[in-house]
């Protein structure tokens, strides 16, 4: 079972950048789909970014499209996500996920413990 653990986030004024940092454990990371999901308060949780193993696939929720950027390095175990032009309406707690044997990154198995993003105006 994979261990994931995010870092990165922190508090940032409106337009400004962060990047979110993802180590998984283990030595399979090239077989999970990886992906970003966010939770603000009094919210549901929502899917961000996703990436498929290989890399080849990428998706975007359409509030943070032009914005974000999900990247993976499977030499490093690693799943980013680049956030620039932040809005308050941002903050949140974001979590990074994981699925394995499939490229279904809407729909994860595994979770972190998530990091929180605050973004003042």
């Amino acid at each position: 079972q994979v261990q994931l653990v995010e870092s990165g986030g922190g508090l940032v004024q409106a337009g400004g950048s962060l990047r979110l940092s993802c180590a998984a454990s283990g030595r399979a990371f090239s077989t999970y789909a990886m992906s970003w999901f966010r939770q603000a308060p009094g919210k549901e949780r929502e899917f961000v970014a996703g990436v498929s193993r290989s890399g080849g696939s990428i998706s975007y929720a359409d509030s943070v499209k032009g914005r974000f950027t999900i990247s993976r390095d499977n030499t490093k175990n690693t799943v980013y996500l680049q956030m620039n032009s932040l809005k308050p309406e941002d903050t949140a707690v974001y979590y990074c996920a994981a699925r394995q044997w499939s490229d279904n990154y809407y729909s994860p198995f595994f979770w972190g413990q998530g990091t929180q993003v605050t973004v003042s105006s």
